[in-house]
């Protein structure tokens, strides 16, 4: 929030999205983690291994967390817009 101007609130919007689209990656994420990446499922006499469902819907929040990524409009710090520090987690999440 220390790099972005907290009195627009598109942007203040675009970093609350991140946050939750990060929350439900990682909950995504622990879910095929501990059912697997393929699941086998059962039609009747059939019997056939798929992808799991969820790599499908991990990918799109992927790759809108990259979107808003690229659309955030950072102010520019002393050190021309680099971070001294790395972020943390609790950068994503809040405090």
């Amino acid at each position: 929030m220390e790099r972005i101007d907290t009195n627009d609130l598109v942007e203040v919007e675009k970093v609350e999205r991140y946050i939750n689209l990060v929350q439900s990656f990682r909950k995504i994420k622990t879910i095929i983690n501990k059912e697997g990446e393929s699941i086998t499922v059962e039609n009747g006499a059939q019997r056939f291994t798929k992808a799991h469902p969820l790599i499908g819907e991990r990918n799109k929040i992927n790759a809108s967390l990259l979107s808003i990524e690229k659309s955030f409009s950072f102010n520019q710090d002393d050190n021309d817009g680099k971070n001294k520090s790395k972020p943390s987690l609790k950068d994503l999440i809040g405090k």
